[in-house]
Order: structure tokens, then sequence, then C-alpha cells
């Protein structure tokens, strides 16, 4: 796995910073027998002196682990237990304690999953997701462009209760997507809580085989230019400069940049694209742990900086979406229509696992240019406007429809 930096807001329905720690501890415990885990994991106890007092707290500290860890051997009814299975528990839980729902563990499986809408491929429903800390459920962020989720009505902030008629309340994310997820023909019945409901509302949902295109552009009869970006990959920078240099040699009157439903990706992907709108100057602030901070300027030779601009978000535009978004505001490079974001502002980095799978890991805030922190509030539209179920059903979208009034004054 490559470690180029990103900005995840979610798992897909579709550098471990104490690494040095948590892997000393395991060699602790190798000390004391537990060969079994240190040889699933690769390591070994380590032959390095190390600080005055340090192997001490951490065996004092792990004694509990490893005392669990041989009773569950000694004792437990279903013998032989799973090594990995316990290993990757214990990481789990690891991540888990530190409260942050965007850290955690990843199987190959998993990891699999995760990358598939940058890949621009997949099958199951088609939706973006991540734990709602506050109830313990799964909660969608946004579903996918015609995919099988919004064709079936499901909306973001929707709170998945039960899939196929089994409770998930408390299950790991990684758990509730593979029982979401599956062949495309095949069907998943959800059972829902959404905001404002009293009762829950059942969906039946056809997986299906779903290829995302990265960007979308079109030249509007209206003379509007519109260009949809759906995720934040790794060719995501070049295809829209490919299309926007086609779309802008048709003269359009303005531009349409919609992030709506965008749940994010890879933080160089943010930079690239803003770059597109953004002269020069500074487009996003990175601050880590320590205080320090990085700031991130625009890359020269954007195609689309003078032409009028309408950015358009709603609460499933997240993560590099709201990066794209915020720099715009800031900058007052053009408009933002729509509805208040989704809220994410951290950065996670993937770390590949000696032997079983990868974490990501919450490295640092980002910042928008004006030092605005948008982290659970996300960023508020210059123009908001909602759009409604009844509109959805209707196929009427006043969103759109605001932002071509904006650029046309019709």
């Amino acid at each position: 796995m490559t470690r180029t930096t990103k900005i995840v807001a979610v798992l897909l329905l579709v550098g471990m910073t104490n690494l040095a720690t948590f892997v000393t501890a395991f060699a602790v415990g190798a000390a004391a027998g537990n060969t079994r885990l240190v040889s699933l994991l690769g390591l070994g106890p380590s032959t390095e002196p190390a600080a005055a007092g340090t192997p001490a707290s951490l065996a004092d500290t792990f004694k509990p682990f490893w005392q669990a860890w041989d009773i569950v051997h000694a004792e437990y009814v279903e013998q032989p237990v799973d090594d990995l299975a316990l290993m990757r528990g214990a990481i789990r839980g690891m991540l888990a304690a530190l409260g942050d729902p965007h850290t955690g563990y990843m199987t190959p499986e998993e990891l699999t999953i995760s990358m598939t809408h940058l890949d621009g491929e997949l099958e199951g429903i088609g939706a973006t997701v991540e734990t709602d800390a506050a109830s313990g459920y799964t909660r969608i962020v946004s579903p996918m462009p015609g995919s099988p989720a919004e064709a079936a009505g499901l909306l973001p902030a929707d709170l998945i209760i039960t899939v196929d008629g089994e409770d998930i309340a408390g299950q790991d994310i990684n758990t509730v997507v593979s029982k979401v997820r599956g062949p495309a023909g095949s069907e998943v019945t959800l059972e829902i809580q959404r905001t404002g409901d009293t009762d829950l509302r059942t969906f039946t949902v056809t997986r299906a085989k779903i290829t995302i295109a990265s960007v979308e552009s079109e030249l509007r009869p209206d003379g509007v230019g519109y260009v949809r970006l759906n995720s934040f990959g790794e060719k995501t920078g070049d295809e829209l400069k490919r299309q926007l240099r086609d779309l802008l040699a048709q003269s359009p009157r303005g531009l349409i940049l919609d992030l709506r439903g965008n749940p994010g990706g890879y933080l160089d992907a943010a930079i690239k694209v803003v770059s597109q709108f953004i002269p020069d100057g500074v487009v996003m602030l990175e601050r880590f742990g320590d205080g320090s901070e990085k700031t991130y300027r625009a890359e020269s030779g954007g195609l689309a900086t003078q032409i009028p601009l309408v950015v358009l978000i709603d609460k499933g535009s997240a993560s590099a979406s709201e990066i794209v978004a915020g720099a715009i505001q800031d900058r007052g490079r053009g408009q933002l229509v729509g509805e208040q974001s989704y809220g994410k502002g951290s950065v996670q980095a993937p770390h590949e696992l000696t032997g079983d799978g990868a974490i990501r890991v919450t490295i640092a805030r980002w910042l928008t240019p004006a030092g605005h922190w948008i982290h659970g509030t996300g960023i508020t539209p210059d123009v908001t406007v909602e759009r409604t179920e009844a509109d959805r059903a209707a196929g009427q979208d006043p969103q759109l429809d605001k932002a071509v009034e904006l650029l046309t004054g019709n």
C-alpha cells in the first residue's frame, strides 16, 4: 500500500502514530510465552535495550491483557480458539478506545471494499456510511448518484437499524458493510430511522454492479457548464482537467461544480481539483498533534480560475469535497448553494500491518484558508436551498435551478 495521505469520510457499502508502542507491547507478551500471536504479527522479542523504566511499565500495563489471553486459551469452551480473530479483535478494540470513528482496523478484504469507490467499480447498493457514535448504528453519509440506494429513496443521515431483520446496534462498521454488500441481482432489506420520523421505514434494495465515473460534465442548453465530481480518486485531477478543457472550449456562460453526495477521497486529489478554480494562494491548512502546521497552496495552471462559478453542496458533501468548497468560499472565488455540508475536518493515513490488514489513523486536522475547523459542523452555503423528498420524487432540483439563476440571471 502506498502512503498516500487520504481524507476519508466513510466506508463504502459497495500511519498509526503509536505503532512502536503497540509492537513493543506484543513483544513483551512474547517474553511471557505468548508466541502464537507474535508469530501472526511477524514480531519477536526485542533485542535492543529499551529506555529506563519502559519495559517494566509496558509489562505491567499489559499483564491483564496476557492474563485474559491465557485464560481464553486454557478455559474457553470452544477449542482451539482462532488466534487471528483474537489478534484482529485486539487491534479493533485498541483503536476503538481512541473514540475516533475515522481511526480503525481493516482486514485485507475490508481494505479492498473501502477502496472500491475510488477505483470506480463495485457490487452493492452504492452508498457511503459511517458509525453514528451517539446511537451505535450505521449512518448513511450519501447514496451514490444513479445507485440502487439512491433509486430506492435512501437519504443522507438515514440510520440503518436492521439488515435483513438483524439489529446491527453496536456492530463494527466493517461487519455492517459486509452484510449490506453482496452480488449484483440479490436483495437486501434495510430498516431505516429517518430524522424527524417516529416509525422506521423499510427499504428492499436490489444490489447491482455499479460503475462510478469520477468526473461527469456537460454544456447545458442554457449555456452553463456543469461538472459533477463523484469522488476524489487518483485520476480525478487529470480527468477534471481534461473535461474542463473540452467544456471551456465551448465558451460556457459560467460553471456549476456539483459536490453533492461526494464523500471525499485523496487529499492530493482535492488540492488538484481546487487548483483548477483558484489561481494561487492558500487553499488549506493541516494542523498536527504537536501544534505544527502545513500550508497547502493552489498549484499553478488552473483552467477555470476566472469564469463565474457556483458550487453545489449538501449534507453528503464530506471531507475532500469540503476542502474544495471551503477554499472556494473563503477565497471569494464563487458562491456555495445548497445545504450544510457533512462536517469532517480530519486527515487519515493508511498503514499496512505486517502480515495482516491495515489501519487508518487520524493524523491531523485540516482547516479552511481562513482557519475554520468545520469538523462536526460543516460548511454553511452562501445561499441555502433545500431539496426535499418530494422534489426528488418529482425529478425536481431547486438547488441546481438556483445555481443556474445565479449564473444567468434567469
